[in-house]
């Protein structure tokens, strides 16, 4: 069963109906100029390795994304500069990781990476695009693992709304990763890892593996430290949360 932490009080919350239909994407897709490597590179890679949506919902298999034979498909949501997602995949060859980044400066600093080792490619596929319609494009029970490290923390009470770990994005996660799947979240903002305690917490299908502070103050093993940490934008010790899919009754 779940548990909830303690001594958390649940923040206000807009309407379910707003967090269902609201599929805008916030937040910035350009930045500065690419430069001609980077440029060079997305132009070669994303037609290679990118991926296009299905209009059919919860039909696609992710394992049929991949050329290579891979056992399963790992999602990450917002890969920034693509650190952990190469190191993902050069550590799972047996896993397909498909990473979704809508921010193009952060898809070609992954490409531009693929463009000087090009093997990398081979069991990874990328969205530059929201993750949502991805996801639920998705056949149920089709994910071994998802991530969501570091999302934008939206710290103005107006746009928490936009925040990504939410519940109508929790159901969908819910319904494409495996039974005892693991979700493993991120953050380096202390309002955002509460909100993500109480949205995780509240979801019937998922369990925090944590017992102790120690679980989840350190960072996993295969978890590489990215650009953004190195930023240190939220001035906090970064928490590090894994939760599994419950077992389907």
């Amino acid at each position: 069963m779940p548990h909830k932490p303690p001594g958390v009080t649940p923040p206000a919350q807009p309407p379910v109906e707003q967090l269902v239909v609201d599929q805008r994407v916030y937040g910035r897709r350009l930045g500065r100029p690419l430069r001609a490597g980077r440029q060079s590179a997305v132009d070669a890679w994303l037609p290679k390795i990118g991926i296009a949506v299905p209009a059919v919902p919860a039909a696609l298999d992710p394992l049929a994304l991949f050329s290579s034979p891979v056992r399963e498909a790992w999602l990450e949501v917002g890969f920034g500069g693509g650190e952990h997602l190469l190191a993902q995949a050069a550590a799972n060859p047996q896993a397909g990781l498909i990473g979704c980044e809508p921010f193009i400066n952060g898809m070609a600093a992954l490409l531009r990476a693929i463009d000087d080792e090009p093997a990398r490619a081979g069991n990874i596929r990328v969205l530059m695009d929201d993750a949502r319609p991805l996801i639920a494009s998705f056949r149920d029970a089709s994910l071994a693992k998802a991530f969501i490290l570091f999302p934008d923390p939206w710290p103005k009470a107006r746009h928490h709304k936009r925040r990504f770990v939410a519940k109508a994005n929790l159901d969908q996660l819910a319904r494409v990763l495996k039974d005892g799947a693991e979700l493993r979240l991120a953050t380096d903002d202390p309002g955002y890892l509460r909100w993500m305690l109480i949205e995780m917490a509240d979801h019937p299908a998922f369990a925090w593996t944590a017992r102790r502070p120690a679980e989840w103050r350190q960072r996993p093993a295969d978890s590489p430290k990215t650009r953004y940490e190195d930023k240190g934008l939220a001035g906090a010790a970064p928490a590090f949360l894994t939760w599994r899919r419950v077992p389907r009754a």
